[in-house]
């Protein structure tokens, strides 16, 4: 694996951290400075400052994050973290984000190109969402959701969109997304004029909830891990 992979692997630091070291030489392999494009192997000898430093084996965490809590490892605000949440060794980090009000399915981990491709709009990861909305939308606002709605970085992609319940001043909405845009689901739901209260993740990349609580977290299961790593791409 190329050099900065390896040592996020090792929870030395992320992977453009990771780059920012090497480029100070700060990282030697087998003796020899490294460099950006040096890849590792088993065998391989890593140091950073000196120290020795080994890859973690992989781990794959599914977490129910809570209101309140930043989708980052660090925050200088000092607000809980969802790395907080999860004390895990190995370390893992999140894969993408949810904002901060925002509850629901989160994964973490430590495998790189896993959470690339399920973090990257072109592979198109299903994700489901629980949205609840003012007002009362009909079917034209349905129809508008599912075929798509200008936002101002362009039109959205088809989606799906049920309504789970219906009330004179908040509804429930369930949207289906293969996209991961910035603030998505609050901003469609704007553009048809029923703006969101709460944002629920209920499903993401073919995993759900059950049995965790918010704020509670599990390791995924070998066959879960390896159906996340089957899934045909949309």
């Amino acid at each position: 694996m190329r050099l900065n992979a390896y040592l996020a692997r090792a929870g030395v630091a992320s992977r453009r951290r990771a780059d920012a070291l090497i480029s100070a030489g700060r990282v030697v392999v087998n003796g020899a400075r490294g460099q950006l494009n040096t890849v590792v192997g088993l065998r391989d000898v890593v140091e950073v400052d000196g120290e020795r430093v080994a890859a973690q084996p992989l781990a794959y965490v599914l977490l129910h994050k809570p209101a309140g809590a930043v989708t980052t490892a660090k925050d200088p605000q000092r607000r809980r973290t969802v790395v907080g949440l999860v004390p895990h060794t190995p370390r893992v980090v999140p894969v993408g984000r949810l904002d901060v009000d925002t509850t629901g399915v989160l994964l973490l981990t430590n495998d790189g190109p896993l959470a690339h491709r399920l973090a990257h709009p072109r592979y198109g990861v299903e994700k489901v969402y629980e949205v609840e909305v003012e007002g009362a939308p009909d079917a034209d606002v349905l129809r508008a959701l599912c075929e798509g709605v200008a936002l101002d970085d362009g039109p959205t992609a088809p989606a799906g969109a049920r309504l789970l319940e219906r009330g004179s001043r908040f509804s429930v909405l369930e949207l289906t997304l293969h996209e991961g845009r910035n603030r998505q689901v609050k901003r469609m739901c704007d553009a048809v004029g029923h703006p969101a209260r709460r944002l629920h993740r209920s499903r993401y990349a073919g995993l759900d909830l059950e049995g965790v609580e918010a704020g509670e977290w599990r390791a995924l299961t070998a066959a879960e891990v390896a159906a996340l790593r089957s899934a045909p791409t949309a």
